[in-house]
C-alpha cells in the first residue's frame, strides 16, 4: 500500500514563487511536487546542511524546491533558481 504525503505550501511560495515562473516551469515543478514528493519524498531530493538541515531540496530543470517532511506532510518552503544557493530561503523557515 502506498503512503500519500499532503502538500502545503508557504505562503510566499504562492505569493511570490510561483507567479514569477514562466508557464513550462511551473508545470514540470508542479508535475515533480505532484509525482514524487506526494508519493516518497524521503527518497527524491538531498538533505541540506547547517542554517537548512531537517529540510531538503529536490532539483526540477533550473529551479530548487526547499521542502520539509512532517509525517505524512511535505511543507514547500521555497521554490528558488538553482544560481540564488539558497539565499533568503532561511527567512521562512
Amino acid at each position: 500500500m502506498e503512503v500519500r504525503y499532503s502538500i502545503i505550501l508557504h505562503q510566499s511560495v504562492t505569493a511570490e514563487d510561483l507567479p514569477k515562473l514562466d508557464v513550462p516551469p511551473k508545470q514540470e515543478v508542479r508535475n515533480a511536487v505532484r509525482t514524487k514528493l506526494t508519493s516518497s519524498p524521503e527518497l527524491y531530493g538531498k538533505p541540506l546542511r547547517y542554517s537548512l538541515k531537517g529540510h531538503r531540496s529536490l532539483r526540477v530543470g533550473n529551479y530548487l524546491v526547499v521542502y520539509r517532511i512532517e509525517k505524512k506532510i511535505v511543507r514547500i518552503i521555497s521554490i528558488i533558481h538553482r544560481s540564488r544557493n539558497y539565499k533568503g530561503v532561511e527567512n521562512r523557515i
